[in-house]
C-alpha cells in the first residue's frame, strides 16, 4: 500500500507505532496486566508518566468517587455554557497557590494548554516575537506556529544563542521566551534563573512548561522554578494534571490580566467542553497530599538515582539527565524496538521504545521512569533484564 499511495511504510524504518494493551489494577502499581494474543500476563511497567502512583492513591480515588456520586460524570458544557463547576474553581485556586501566582486556568490537557496559551498570546501581543528552545514539546511548537508570531529557535539550553537572537529583534517589540524545565526525552533541566536574567535585560515575558516537574520538585511540589527560588520571575507557568497528579488535564498560572486574555480569546478553550468533574476533584487531592508529605518525591528521586547508577555500571549509555527521568540511548529504531519486545516477552518488563519523530533519527532510546513503588527487587530485575536483552540481541546479530 505504501508504494502505491506514495505514503512511506513506517515498518521499514522502525517508526511504525504499536500499542501494548495494559490493564491497570488498583493496588498493584507499578504492575499491570498485559493483554496479547498469547493471553493475559502480569508485567512491571517502567515507562509510566504516573510518576508517583497518584493515579491509585486512596485520597485521589475517594475524591473522584465522591464527586461522581454527587455530581455525575461530565461537566455539562463549555466553561461559559453551564460548564463552570465549583470543582473547577477550587482546582484553579489550588493551582494558583501551588505556583504562588494570581490566578490559574485549567484545560482538558497539557497539550491544549500550550496550544491555547502560546497561540493566543503570540497572536494578540503587538509585533510579538517568540523565542523557543530547540527541544520544546510539540504542543509548544504547534501553539507558536498557530499564533502567526515570528519564531526564533535557539539551540537547546544555549544562552549565548538565545541572547544573540534577542539582540536581533527591535527592542520595542513584544517578546516571549518559551522553554521547559525538565526536558522529557533527555531528562536535563533548563538554566531558569539565567534565562530570567536575559528576559529582564531584553524586556521579554517568560513562559515555562513545568509538566514533568509539577508535584515532583520544590518544597511543596511547585516544580523546578520553586526549587530554584525563581518562580516569581516566571510570567506564566504551564503544567499538566496527567503526570505526577495522576489524573488528566492541563493548566496555566500567572498574572490575572494575561490569564484573562487567554480565557477570553483562546478558541481551544472557549469551544471545548470543560474538564470532567471527577478529574477536577482528583487533582487537588493529589497535590494536597504531596504538599503535606514529600516522602513519595524523595523515594522517587532515590529510585531514579539507583537505576542510573546501576545501568551506567552495567555499560549502558544514558543521556546527561539531571532529573527523575532515565533515558537509555540506543541509537537505532529497529534495535530499540527489539530491545523493548525482548524485555516484555522474556522478562515481563514494559519499557516503550522512543523513536522519531519524538526524538531525532539516530537518537532512539528507552526512557525509563522509576517510581517510589518500584522496590530494590524490581530495580535489580530491570538491570539484569537489560543486560540479558543486550547480550541476547548481540548474539542474534552476530549469528545473522
Amino acid at each position: 500500500m505504501g508504494k502505491r499511495s506514495g505514503v512511506p511504510h513506517r515498518e521499514n524504518d522502525g517508526r511504525y507505532r504499536t500499542f501494548v494493551e495494559l490493564e491497570r489494577v488498583v493496588g498493584s502499581f507499578p504492575n499491570a496486566i498485559w493483554h496479547s494474543a498469547a493471553g493475559a500476563k502480569q508485567v512491571t511497567v517502567w515507562c509510566s508518566n504516573d510518576y508517583l502512583g497518584m493515579g491509585q492513591d486512596p485520597a485521589v480515588l475517594t475524591a473522584m468517587h465522591e464527586t461522581i456520586a454527587s455530581a455525575g460524570a461530565g461537566a455539562g458544557g463549555t466553561r461559559n455554557i453551564s460548564g463552570t463547576n465549583r470543582h473547577h474553581v477550587e482546582l484553579e485556586a489550588e493551582l494558583a497557590g501551588l505556583h504562588d501566582k494570581e490566578v490559574a486556568l485549567i484545560f482538558t490537557s497539557g497539550w491544549i494548554s500550550n496550544l491555547a496559551s502560546l497561540g493566543t498570546l503570540g497572536k494578540l501581543l503587538p509585533g510579538c516575537a517568540i523565542f523557543s528552545d530547540a527541544l520544546n514539546h510539540n504542543s509548544m511548537i504547534e501553539g507558536i506556529r498557530r499564533s502567526g508570531a515570528e519564531r526564533f529557535i535557539f539551540a537547546h539550553n544555549d544562552l549565548v544563542d538565545l541572547e544573540r537572537l534577542l539582540q536581533s529583534v527591535d527592542c520595542d517589540r513584544s517578546k516571549i521566551i518559551a522553554f521547559e524545565n525538565v526536558y522529557s526525552m533527555a531528562g536535563d533541566i533548563a538554566p531558569i534563573a539565567t534565562i530570567c536574567d536575559l528576559a529582564d535585560r531584553y524586556e521579554a515575558l517568560t513562559y515555562l512548561d513545568e509538566v514533568h516537574a509539577v508535584d515532583m520538585y520544590g518544597a511543596t511540589g511547585g516544580g523546578v522554578a520553586q526549587r530554584e527560588g525563581v518562580g516569581d520571575r516566571i510570567t506564566l507557568i504551564e503544567g499538566t494534571l496527567a503526570k505526577a497528579f495522576g489524573v488528566m488535564g492541563g493548566y496555566i498560572a500567572g498574572p490575572e490580566l494575561l490569564i484573562d486574555v487567554i480565557r477570553s480569546f483562546a478558541d481551544s478553550f472557549i469551544f471545548t467542553t470543560s474538564l470532567c468533574l471527577h478529574l477536577a476533584a482528583g487533582a487537588p487531592a493529589a497535590t494536597r497530599h504531596l504538599k503535606a508529605d514529600p516522602t513519595l518525591r524523595e523515594r522517587q528521586q532515590a529510585d531514579a538515582a539507583r537505576v542510573k547508577t546501576l545501568l551506567r555500571a552495567s555499560g549502558f549509555t544514558l543521556s546527561a539527565t539531571e532529573s527523575h527521568l532515565v533515558p537509555v540511548l540506543i541509537g537505532d529504531a529497529h534495535h530499540c524496538r527489539r530491545l523493548s519486545n525482548f524485555l516484555l516477552e522474556r522478562h515481563a518488563i514494559y519499557v516503550q521504545p522512543i523513536n522519531y519523530p519524538t526524538v531525532p533519527v539516530g537518537q532512539e532510546r528507552l526512557r525509563i521512569t522509576p517510581t517510589p513503588a518500584h522496590d530494590e527487587a524490581d530495580i535489580q530485575a530491570l538491570v539484569e533484564a537489560m543486560v540479558d536483552a543486550r547480550a541476547a540481541l548481540s548474539a542474534i546479530a552476530r549469528a545473522a
